[in-house]
């Protein structure tokens, strides 16, 4: 798999503040990766030292496996580090042509990004008059102007109302799904978790993981279970080798499961012990649920 980004022990210090440290990880051409951590975990450093506007301390970082300096690397790369800033009264055509000549750049592709970011029908509306979502939309057709290989997004729906949310996220996945190779940085678990096919976790400057989503904490979820001979249940799930801790509920118990388990087995092996179950759904942990086991302690 091609390399696009490679960080090697990558820190930045600031005094006593080590904002980042130590921090490696690579981005592979193809995936959409999220920086993943609350604000001060070190997410908007980390893209500014690669995008170089941010100097680090120490640590290496390398561009498209070395084949181009940073000053041409840059040229491949389409960013958003900060909150759109175009000319509120010049229409959104205008503004791209401004960034085209700013870029040195052709004009002839941005009814094609514009439509990208379903802002087409919006093309000659003054920029003061579009929506915190719209404004950010048009950001992202900007910086897709010079058909980056990465594009690389800082809290794309940082102050959104639902709706804006969800449409940034559909246009990700669209972009996503062209091959552009997508590294966004958010504190909003949901956003990473639909969104993204690999993360990364930082807090307060380490990394904690990086890797799959789905393999961000291994484990095989829980059980919900319940029976009328509750006493009965108890003790049947006590000697069963998959279950791990019980958390009684209202409705029932939820087992953490220790493996890989079929719940037709759990249930005909209860059956089997005396037990008629009313109640038997798997639960699979949520992203929420193995962050905070991540970074509990």
């Amino acid at each position: 798999m091609e390399k696009i980004l490679e960080i090697n022990q990558l820190s930045k210090h600031y005094g006593a503040l080590k904002a980042v440290d130590n921090v490696s990880f690579t981005i592979e051409k193809g995936h959409v990766y999220g920086i993943l951590g609350p604000n001060g975990s070190g997410k908007s450093t980390t893209l500014g030292m690669v995008l170089n506007v941010v100097n680090p301390t120490s640590g290496t970082y390398t561009w498209f496996e070395g084949r181009a300096n940073n000053h041409d690397a840059l040229k491949k790369i389409g960013a958003i580090i900060e909150r759109p800033n175009f000319y509120p009264s010049m229409d959104a055509v205008q503004n791209l042509e401004l960034v085209c000549k700013i870029k040195n750049i052709s004009t002839d592709r941005i009814d094609e990004k514009l439509a990208l970011v379903d802002l087409l029908s919006r093309k000659r509306s003054p920029f003061k008059t579009y929506s915190l979502g719209m404004k950010q939309r048009l950001a992202i057709a900007s910086a897709l102007l010079n058909d980056p290989e990465i594009l690389i997004l800082d809290e794309p729906t940082n102050g959104l109302d639902p709706q804006g949310i969800r449409k940034i996220r559909d246009i990700i996945q669209h972009i996503a799904s062209l091959g552009t190779t997508i590294l966004l940085a958010s504190h909003l678990l949901d956003e990473v978790e639909k969104v993204c096919s690999h993360v990364i976790v930082l807090q307060k400057g380490h990394m904690l993981y990086c890797g799959p989503v789905e393999e961000m904490n291994k484990n095989f979820g829980s059980i919900l279970i319940d029976a009328k001979d509750r006493a009965a249940l108890q003790t049947f799930i006590k000697t069963q080798e998959y279950a791990g801790s019980i958390k009684e509920l209202t409705d029932g118990y939820e087992v953490k499961l220790l493996k890989d388990v079929d719940t037709s087995r759990i249930n005909q092996d209860a059956f089997d012990h005396g037990v008629v179950l009313s109640r038997l759904m798997h639960k699979k942990q949520s992203l929420e649920d193995q962050f905070i086991e991540l970074t509990k302690n």
